[in-house]
């Protein structure tokens, strides 16, 4: 386990907004791949998965500012 994974697993088990942010970040991911799986994507799902990944880029941020600040804590 490398270092960021260590850290990202202390976070998840002892702060509660990070857990929320990574909780939902996987809840979007989950939701991309199943969108994915169609054959024929429509207008609405590529829509749909622009908003996602915007979605998830933006958890993603949130993240790593929250890591970051429990690193150099």
């Amino acid at each position: 386990m490398s270092h960021v994974d260590s850290v990202r697993e202390t976070l998840i088990a002892k702060d509660d907004n990070f857990r929320q942010l990574y909780e939902e970040h996987l809840e979007y991911k989950q939701r991309l791949a199943s969108i994915r799986q169609k054959s024929v994507l429509s207008q609405d799902d590529e829509v749909e998965m622009k908003r996602i990944k915007l979605h998830k880029l933006s958890l993603k941020d949130q993240m790593e500012s929250i890591r970051r600040q429990y690193a150099t804590a």
